[in-house]
């Protein structure tokens, strides 16, 4: 078991505040500037679901951003700095954390809304993940980080998701073009449940978890559970394997040029992925060097 005052300030990019049995988990960045996606956080997501699932005091969680976009910004260093050290024991580490985070979302046993601010253009398979999912007028959907961008394969459950949510064919396309998905589209679709000025949306957020918090734990933990088999299949099923794919391509061309700066915007425009790659038998050449 785990409560609130063990995990609260436990991880650098994640906040925590309950009221009423609702957990708004908030993710943000230093200073609580816009938040952004490094390999801390990719490390430090998986251990955090797993708190959240084990606290009892939780009985719905919301899951949202500092600012006005959910994740656009990208530190490359600290990946581009464990792939130097070593690329197997990297891409092990990025493997096993990439697992960890998607199953220990979805071992949450209370439902999860997610109040999506602005843009998701780098692990948006996460936050459309959540039982209900609210989204801001601006809001737009992108794969920025693997294939269409010449990076690796999008199998770190990207993937899974995003083929199921729009269908095989609409999935790939939006998987292997770089097509920024509009949220008016997305809602037309089926991918989120309401669109929102983005001064309403977490308070509909927790109007919809005040709701909830009206039934009992056990009709709470059993809608969670029931309406997410599916979603528990298909990741058992595939997403070690994806991931090992992601893997493999990875240790071929190690991401190994660091980008200056670190951090990129990838909403203003997407990095040409394989201009930080190097083919594995010429980074171990210049090693030799």
């Amino acid at each position: 078991m785990a409560s609130l005052d063990e995990y609260q300030d436990k991880y650098r990019s994640i906040s925590f505040e309950r009221r009423e049995g609702i957990l708004e988990i908030r993710l943000h960045g230093p200073d609580g500037g816009p938040y952004i996606f490094d390999e801390q956080s990719h490390h430090d997501f998986g251990r955090a679901f797993t708190d959240v699932a084990q606290d009892t005091g939780n009985r719905v969680v919301i899951l949202t951003v500092t600012g006005d976009t959910f994740c656009t910004h990208f530190d490359y260093g600290g990946f581009i700095e464990l792939i130097k050290a070593d690329v197997n024991e990297a891409w092990s580490k990025i493997r096993s954390d990439g697992r960890r985070m998607l199953q220990a979302f979805l071992d949450i046993e209370v439902p999860v809304i997610a109040a999506i601010n602005g843009p998701v253009v780098t692990h948006s398979e996460l936050p459309v993940l959540a039982d209900v999912v609210l989204a801001a007028e601006d809001t737009f959907f992108q794969d920025a980080t693997h294939f269409a961008t010449g990076g690796f394969p999008p199998g770190d459950g990207m993937n899974i998701v995003w083929t199921t949510l729009l269908g095989l064919n609409r999935g790939r396309y939006f998987l292997m073009t770089g097509e920024r998905l509009p949220v008016t589209e997305a809602h037309r679709l089926g991918v989120v449940a309401e669109v929102l000025p983005r001064d309403e949306l977490l308070a509909r957020a927790w109007e919809l978890a005040r709701q909830w918090t009206r039934s009992s734990n056990a009709t709470l933990r059993g809608t969670r559970s029931s309406l997410n088999s599916e979603w528990r299949r298909l990741m058992g099923e595939q997403l070690y394997a994806t991931l090992s794919y992601e893997a493999l391509a990875g240790v071929a061309e190690p991401l190994v040029e660091m980008p200056t700066p670190s951090i990129v915007d990838l909403a203003a425009g997407s990095l040409p992925m394989n201009a930080l790659c190097r083919p594995a038998e010429r980074v171990r050449a210049k090693e030799a060097r």
